[in-house]
């Protein structure tokens, strides 16, 4: 398995797969076919290296997922295989784990296999009743707990209508009634985990995140005086595009200037900015992210447009630029398995605070979804900590957006500014790491 992954990747190199700019800046992305290849491997090897783990970890020896076409649960939604764009008619995925014989059935009470990973268990001839079909596999195998997605807290953990939950449990034996329970931490931890394979894939998806952002940023791609704002939110737009990529939020980008009040939080995490023509002497700020094979980037960097008698960012932007790293290093470096969200973010403000830094911390789980399923820590309007979500415990592989900015007052502005930033993490065995290096310094935009 392990030389067949990197087999995948190496045909991007040596069958002309990069897809290349003006610039000459090449991206190694992958054919639709060896994506779909790709995706599929990476989800056998979950089901079978990862998923009965998972199941032990959370007591739960059978796991229901119920869907309808476009109407997916979030997590089977992350089951199913590259050709499968949704789910089919009425879908279901019986996952029973035996721990005594160290097994995992796959079953699909579906009129086809899932793909090559889930089986077609449901002869609609032999049984044209799906929900009896259902029934009758729960009681061969009689499970001692049967997790469903439901959820009051987390909504990627709370994927099963009321319309199916009500036909469920109206054709469950009813010595199985007491034996329902909720999947939440299965489901949370089935979206949170990062394998190994999926890491390496993930590194590459941030460099490339991190490249379209320096094109963008760019004396090629902005001319002061007549590049918008929008014109270079519709150029991130583009370039994911013609990159055969796709992006799971509208990018923004902002900028700070000297004769300008800073904009409230409200104002700044609006996806309503008003348009600006970039002049040099700007800092400005992107928020952007892109989905590739089933993983999720999201990252906040700034670079300033130098002025005619510049020949390096000024070093009160630098130094502003240091407290907002330092603030990532307080936060990550009180990142420790099993402490809560809400924890951290206690302990992260306190800290930064001590060292006269005015930071926010709004850092939240990153991977299979933008907005991914882990504990919270922080929100921008909750600094206080969050209810439930910042009470999740931060559990071990597990992926983040390091969201989070600090105020710094520039006396040769005589304002506030605000440096905001965000890169992806990944906590493995109580140890952080950026996926893919975070900012450090400011971008320099430098024209003759």
């Amino acid at each position: 398995m392990k030389y067949k992954f990197i087999a995948l990747l190496l045909l991007c190199v040596f069958f002309s797969c990069d897809v290349k700019n003006a610039d000459s800046t090449s991206y190694s992305i992958l054919k639709e076919q060896d994506r779909a290849s790709l995706k599929d491997e990476l989800l056998e090897d979950r089901f079978t290296n990862l998923l009965p783990e998972l199941m032990d970890k959370a007591n739960i020896d059978m796991w229901l997922l119920i869907s309808r076409e476009y109407n997916e649960d979030p997590i089977l939604k992350t089951m199913l295989p590259a050709t499968w764009l949704n789910a089919r008619r009425r879908t279901i995925i019986v996952f029973y784990r035996n721990k005594e014989k160290n097994t995992l059935e796959r079953l699909a009470v579906a009129r086809y296999d899932i793909g090559k990973s889930i089986k077609s268990a449901w002869d609609k001839e032999k049984e044209p009743n799906q929900w009896k079909a259902l029934a009758d596999i729960i009681k061969e195998r009689n499970p001692q707990k049967i997790g469903l997605n439901i959820s009051k807290h987390f909504a990627l953990a709370d994927g099963l209508v009321k319309t199916d939950y009500d036909e469920f449990v109206e054709n469950l034996q009813e010595e199985f009634s007491d034996k329902l329970v909720s999947a939440e931490k299965l489901g949370i931890a089935w979206i949170e985990t990062r394998t190994e394979k999926e890491l390496a894939l993930f590194r590459d998806l941030v460099k490339i995140t991190h490249d379209i952002i320096d094109e963008t940023f760019s004396e090629k791609t902005i001319i002061p005086g007549e590049t918008t704002t929008e014109d270079l939110v519709w150029y991130l737009r583009q370039k994911v595009t013609d990159l055969g990529l796709e992006t799971w939020f509208h990018p923004t980008i902002d900028v700070q200037r000297n004769n300008e009040a800073l904009k409230s939080h409200i104002e700044s995490f609006s996806k309503a900015k008003d348009e600006k023509v970039i002049q040099k002497g700007d800092l400005l700020h992107c928020d952007f992210g892109i989905t590739y094979i089933g993983l999720n980037t999201d990252c906040q960097q700034h670079a300033y447009v130098l002025k005619d008698d510049e020949t390096e960012i000024p070093q009160f932007l630098k130094e502003a630029f240091k407290k907002g790293n330092r603030v990532q290093d307080i936060l990550t470096n009180n990142m420790k398995a099993s402490v809560t969200g809400n924890e951290i973010l206690a302990k992260s403000l306190s800290q930064a605070k001590s060292e006269g830094l005015k930071p926010s911390i709004y850092t939240h789980p990153l991977g299979k979804y933008g907005h991914s399923a882990g504990t919270t820590i922080g929100m921008w309007d909750s600094q206080d900590g969050v209810p439930y979500t910042g009470d999740y415990p931060l559990q071990k592989n597990t992926a983040y957006a390091i969201e989070l900015n600090t105020t710094v007052f520039i006396k040769e502005w005589n304002k506030d500014i605000r440096i905001m930033l965000e890169e992806a993490g990944f906590f493995g065995d109580n140890t952080f790491e950026y996926v893919n290096e975070r900012q450090t310094a400011i971008k320099p935009i430098k024209f003759n």
